[in-house]
């Protein structure tokens, strides 16, 4: 009877665990992969030839393996079941339905067999460097639908994986994985390269809120699917990870400032650490974790002034074609921070423009090259023959030549007027922070507490003679007033600041839309701190357009403030801040719609910070 019993039991179980690892009807599912080897992005690399040129024949070097994204991987389960195989409790298994119990469970989802890449050539309908593979996949209908895929690289080099494409899948049709990554050799990385499905028509289905895009918040993660996206997340994070940082390296933590002095090279090189510290708790750089100096341990150890191979991850590097065209202005741009000597070449006062005319002369003439060893040795660092061309050292020979902006191209003033401000204003880095005025004079969110009475001076006396007979009220009722308000992000650091060498003011600037649908300033407000204190409340000034004169001066003047405030408030609060710091998962639900917004960050602050050392 006994014996019956637990002869049942097992058999139940046995039938439990013969639905999960067998009896299931195995598909092969054929997808297309499509990559481009080192040498097609990276710049000139004789060894990435000389390797890549192998690469046709080594495409079993590569695998792939496909992730359930409904079913999970049952081998914890089954252990459990078979060591209580003999309870008659397990009995009601046998009525479970394996593949529920196994998403319910929240196993990682069950990895198929691996499968390599078969070689179809440079096909006419592919980009140029990239090479199209075949890839077949043999999977378990008891799977479910992959979600998620696996990458090994088995092969010395790097290659660059644009796609991964499983053309018809049973019961789902096409899917699509857009990966756009460097995949470095497997022995190079401590876990797997895995990436997520999307769709073809990505942006299209988010705006139509399709049911079929495969993204998700934290949360709504499909169960088998949660674990690679948590280990995703710890590994981009990389905040386990010690000694200096590699180029494979796929790490995207913070570290702070602690590099911008070299206190091993004497105490009049020791700078402050940025970041962490109740004085200074912004801002943070990218981790690199270099050694710290010798002198200081709590510093970081810079590299030498002329290395370009600082750590950026790799998906955030520059291409061959954007890395020239930055090298192309940035080695435009050193000349204040290449050497003391190239400053003796401009006049008494290096450091600053005498007139217009010099600043024009840098767009048409540039500057005679001097005779500087480092220049030499600049340009043997930068062996490209692009580069070399813009900084020839030949007799008679100008350096630092810059493109001509289109605006001066025909007049050389045009610059200057109020309409082109307010068409700038519009095209722009950062139109989307004018906004429509909803009270006059504009008002201020500062704590009069701390800051005491920060509300606008500007007057309708300022203003209403440049309104096309309308009246203050008027031509707020008929949303033609406009404000840049740089005001409330700036006057609370407005003295610190200007502590410095360095001035600026917090500024208002008001708009008005005329007839023929353009902008134009109606009033600058120019505001400091009390000088009785903070608290007191603003000192301001108001400046309205003016074309001759002192007041035609002072006018350009307050314009120049304005763009000065504009272009930091969008460096740093709207281009940083509210966008690039969020990097978000490839599942996200954002991450169709904004899928290259973050391309080239890293290396731009890099390469930026790289030639404004000193």
């Amino acid at each position: 009877m006994i014996g019956n019993i637990v002869g049942g039991v097992v058999g139940g179980v046995g039938g439990v665990v013969g639905g999960i690892l067998g009896g299931s009807k195995g598909v092969q599912v054929k997808g297309t992969v499509v990559l481009m080897q080192k040498n097609a992005l990276d710049f000139n690399d004789l060894a990435g030839n000389v390797i890549n040129g192998l690469f046709e024949l080594l495409g079993q070097g590569v695998t792939f393996q496909l992730v359930s994204a409904t079913v999970g991987d049952p081998s914890e389960l089954l252990v459990a079941l078979m060591l209580l195989a003999t309870s008659v409790a397990f009995l009601l298994l046998s009525y479970v339905d394996a593949n529920v119990l196994m998403a319910d469970n929240g196993n990682r989802g069950v990895v198929g067999e691996a499968a390599s890449l078969q070689y179809l050539g440079h096909l006419p309908s592919l980009a140029a460097g990239e090479s199209k593979y075949s890839v077949t996949f043999r999977w378990q209908e008891n799977h479910g639908i992959p979600g998620a895929v696996i990458v090994k690289n088995k092969h010395a080099t790097q290659f660059f994986l644009k796609t991964l494409t499983l053309d018809n899948f049973p019961g789902k049709g096409r899917i699509h994985f857009v990966c756009n990554s460097w995949v470095y050799p497997a022995s190079n990385y401590r876990h797997d390269r895995v990436f997520f499905a999307n769709t073809v028509s990505t942006i299209l289905k988010f705006l139509l809120c399709d049911a079929e895009f495969n993204t998700y918040l934290p949360g709504d993660t499909p169960a088998p699917l949660k674990p690679y996206r948590q280990d995703e997340l710890l590994n981009l994070r990389g905040q386990d990870v010690t000694g200096e940082l590699k180029e494979w390296d796929r790490v995207y933590d913070y570290a702070y400032y602690n590099d911008l002095g070299s206190p091993d090279q004497g105490a009049n090189l020791v700078r402050p650490i940025l970041g962490g510290s109740v004085e200074y708790p912004y801002p943070r750089r990218g981790k690199t974790g270099r050694a710290p100096t010798k002198t200081d341990p709590n510093s970081e150890s810079r590299l030498p002034q002329l290395d370009l191979n600082i750590y950026v991850p790799r998906d955030e590097r520059f291409g061959h074609l954007k890395m020239g065209d930055f090298l192309t202005y940035a080695i435009k741009a050193i000349s204040t921070g290449l050497l003391p000597t190239l400053q003796a070449i401009f006049d008494i006062t290096p450091n600053e423009f005498d007139s217009f005319e010099e600043v024009l002369s840098l767009y048409e003439n540039g500057l005679p090259v001097p005779q500087i060893p480092l220049l030499d040795e600049l340009r043997q660092r930068i062996p490209f023959e692009m580069i070399r061309e813009l900084v020839r050292t030949e007799k008679g020979q100008n350096f630092l030549k810059l493109p001509k902006p289109h605006v001066i191209q025909v007049d050389k003033n045009a610059w200057r007027t109020d309409e082109e401000f307010g068409r700038e204003m519009l095209a722009g880095v950062d139109p989307l922070i004018v906004s429509r005025l909803d009270n006059f004079p504009p008002i201020s969110q500062l704590d009069p507490n701390k800051y005491g009475n920060q509300h606008s001076t500007i007057t309708a006396a300022h203003i209403e003679h440049n309104l096309e007979g309308l009246t203050v009220d008027e031509a707020l009722r008929s949303y033609r007033l406009f404000i840049l308000d740089h005001h409330d992000a700036l006057m609370p650091y407005v003295a610190r600041i200007n502590s410095g060498s360095n001035k600026i003011y917090a500024t208002r600037t008001l708009l008005f839309l005329k007839e023929d649908s353009t902008l134009k300033p109606l009033a600058i407000e120019l505001s400091l701190p009390h000088p009785d204190g903070e608290q007191v409340g603003a000192d301001s000034k108001v400046y309205t357009p003016a074309e001759t004169g002192v007041e035609g001066s002072i006018w350009q003047l307050a314009k120049a403030y304005v763009g000065v405030n504009d272009s930091g408030v969008h460096q740093l609060i709207s281009h940083w801040c509210e966008s690039k710091s969020q990097h978000s998962s490839a599942l996200s639900c954002a991450e169709p719609v904004t899928p290259s917004h973050g391309a080239c960050t890293c290396a731009g602050s890099t390469r930026t910070r790289f030639w404004s050392r000193s």
